[in-house]
């Protein structure tokens, strides 16, 4: 059965595959008309947005798919790698139009048809401005790491393509050196988009811990209950969207392993109370207070 976040996650791919290529046309239309390369630089972003946004579509259906018996933890690292794949080409897109730019500097083109080039940015700017309130709606919703990857992108452009508009301005003023310095700066501004993107993919594939204050509220939530004495030995990890956590608690040494186990399943709910969705593994070990971490 389909979920709302399936569905959401569903929609919101394929809105951002169609915004992309909308806008891929609509400047490639304008680049070739006014020979800009604040333009060219804004188009060359929206064309890495679609292969990113390909990916992201392909990685965020195959991470809803169930847990089968090759993959029994699910199949949620399928966003991170997107993210990461996301990066590698928006790295791309900043070198080359980092280099585009030095050479325009070099040898300077007019610009024609500023008009147009400006009523296309307004255009791009309105159409992505929604895009990016419906992915920040379906972040609150699912924390999808691939389509936050993804939010991250067109937030950029609608960024970028203000400046566009800004650049194409002050070039057709008689300023065009303005225009390939804007293209320099647009595509250093990727390459840093490109290295954080690929840095939070990283995080996740490489398990790293959640340090975000997890850990403490874990322990307060786990000792929270009754029965525990201490808690300690807390691990945690994202897969996907799923918050992955491991910890021990330190029960009575007259309990029976059953009333344990209950205990030990109070403690989870418990836990999923303050972290919807997360994957919660307790270990239940015996209490000795000379030994035990205190709480």
């Amino acid at each position: 059965m389909t979920t709302p976040e399936a569905r959401l996650l569903r929609r919101v791919t394929t809105a951002s595959v169609t915004v992309a290529v909308v806008l891929i046309a609509l400047k490639l239309a304008a680049t070739l008309s006014t020979n800009a390369i604040s333009l060219m630089a804004s188009l060359i972003d929206s064309t890495m947005d679609l292969f990113a946004s390909l990916v992201t579509l392909i990685a965020v259906r195959i991470a809803l798919q169930p847990p089968d018996e090759d993959h029994r933890f699910g199949h949620g690292k399928a966003e991170p790698l997107a993210a990461l794949a996301q990066a590698t080409f928006i790295a791309g897109s900043g070198a080359f139009l980092f280099l585009e730019a030095i050479q325009r500097l070099i040898r300077p083109q007019p610009i024609d048809a500023a008009d147009l080039g400006i009523m296309v940015m307004l255009v791009s700017m309105l159409t992505t401005a929604g895009l990016v309130l419906f992915q920040r709606y379906v972040i609150r919703k699912t924390r999808s790491p691939a389509i936050k990857a993804d939010a991250a992108h067109y937030t950029a452009d609608f960024l970028i393509n203000a400046a566009t508009i800004a650049a194409l301005w002050i070039a057709h003023q008689g300023i065009e050196w303005i225009d390939p310095i804007f293209g320099a700066i647009v595509g250093g501004f990727v390459l840093f988009s490109a290295w954080q993107v690929g840095r939070a993919a990283l995080d996740q594939l490489m398990d790293r811990e959640v340090l975000d204050g997890s850990e403490s509220r874990i322990h307060d939530l786990a000792t929270a209950h009754p029965s525990v004495h201490a808690a300690d030995h807390i691990r945690t990890r994202m897969a996907g969207r799923t918050m992955i956590i491991q910890l021990y608690i330190y029960l009575d040494n007259h309990l029976d392993l059953a009333n344990a186990h209950v205990i030990g399943d109070e403690v989870a709910a418990n836990i999923q109370k303050g972290f919807p969705g997360a994957d919660v593994l307790i270990h239940e070990e015996p209490y000795h207070p000379e030994t035990a971490p205190h709480i």
